[in-house]
């Protein structure tokens, strides 16, 4: 579990679409019924400690889906000059309907400890494809 929260970190910050400013926006696969993990939120002081995690707030809830956020230890190696790191995470998750066939959308405000807000778009596209939506 510990692998696979590295590795989301990394992508979901490689995964952006599009960002500006305080927005940001990210295309998420998803099959219906099941769930898909949409971004991963930590804090790495330049000491390599954790810092402060941010506060995540539904500020449009998607019409044909379930958001959800758990907590996680992101464990990872060679992020900036931390040669190995472990420190919590939050772990976004989306669910769509089972009987779902049309595209989805949803807003998380993420609030970090400096007082800087993004608010972060998230467009889904549904998919029955044989991968079970995307993985990252």
């Amino acid at each position: 579990m510990a692998r696979w929260l590295a590795m989301a970190a990394l992508l979901c910050w490689a995964s952006a679409v599009y960002s500006q400013g305080n927005s940001l926006d990210r295309e998420i696969k998803a099959a219906p019924g099941r769930e898909v993990r949409v971004s991963v939120y930590s804090s790495i002081r330049p000491d390599c400690t954790a810092g402060p995690l941010p506060a995540i707030r539904l500020a449009v809830a998607p019409e044909h889906g379930i958001v959800t956020v758990r907590r996680a230890m992101l464990k990872a190696t060679n992020v900036k000059q931390c040669l190995a790191v472990e420190v919590p995470a939050f772990v976004a998750f989306y669910r769509a309907s089972q009987d779902l066939k049309s595209d989805d959308r949803f807003e998380l405000e993420v609030s970090f400890a400096a007082g800087r807000k993004q608010i972060q778009r998230f467009h889904v596209s549904i998919s029955n494809a044989p991968n079970n939506g995307q993985r990252i």
